[in-house]
């Protein structure tokens, strides 16, 4: 079992269950109940993955996220309150990779991990080279490495913002709808009301200083999705 999961869930017996689940399937999971504790046991231990609740005492999950981000290169999954839109696009804004809404079937939750972890670049995985990466201008991204760079600045990025931003390169030029993105990045259609892509897209403009009035770099296409330019990257 080589893959490491911090579950922060201060539920006893749901964190016992969730745990007892996943260990069958092959993950070595830890648990921690208290936000603050876990806080220092991410950036000591930096797991593969987290799984972190929002309601936590200590710290709720949103000031763990964002105080740990920075320092912290593995995957955040978040558990939000079913249907509060407002807690998945918080927890987006502070740096989750992904979130699943309690109360969520272990089946579910097992595939959700699975697909996170599979974004990951196994150890000792060597680079792939120069087909594995793409310029415009003054950007540069590499799926071998998993960076990216403007104006050979590196541009900090969490899991799920690198897909993305890898995604619309690939296809520069060309509308992608949220759709397309949810399919491509999740495995699941746009309902109407995911707003999980608008707040990472969001995000990417502020790091790639695309000014969000009028952005050039990563457009949107009124009704259709969005763009990402070929050009407008000196």
């Amino acid at each position: 079992m080589n893959t490491r999961i911090l579950l922060v869930e201060d539920d006893e017996r749901l964190a016992e269950l969730t745990a007892e689940y996943l260990s069958k399937n092959d993950l070595q999971v830890s648990v921690e109940p208290r936000g603050d504790v876990a806080e220092t046991r991410i950036l000591a231990e930096q797991p593969d993955l987290v799984i972190l609740d929002v309601m936590l005492p200590g710290k709720d999950g949103f000031e763990v996220c964002r105080a740990i981000r920075p320092q912290y290169r593995g995957v955040i999954l978040m558990l939000t309150a079913r249907d509060e839109d407002f807690d998945q696009i918080l927890g987006l804004e502070m740096g989750a990779d992904d979130y699943i809404a309690k109360p969520v079937q272990p089946r579910v939750l097992l595939a959700r991990i699975k697909a996170l972890l599979r974004r990951l670049p196994s150890p000792g995985e060597t680079p792939a080279g120069e087909a594995d990466t793409m310029v415009f201008g003054q950007f540069r991204i590499s799926q071998a490495t998993r960076t990216a760079s403007l104006a050979s600045q590196s541009i900090d990025l969490t899991t799920a913002e690198f897909d993305l931003l890898w995604l619309l390169a690939s296809h520069a030029g060309n509308v992608l709808s949220r759709d397309d993105l949810l399919q491509e990045l999740r495995g699941i259609g746009f309902d109407g009301l995911d707003r999980s892509i608008d707040a990472r897209i969001s995000r990417l403009r502020k790091k790639l200083n695309d000014d969000p009035e009028n952005p050039t770099r990563i457009k949107t296409v009124r009704g259709k999705g969005y763009l990402f330019s070929k050009h407008d990257w000196n």
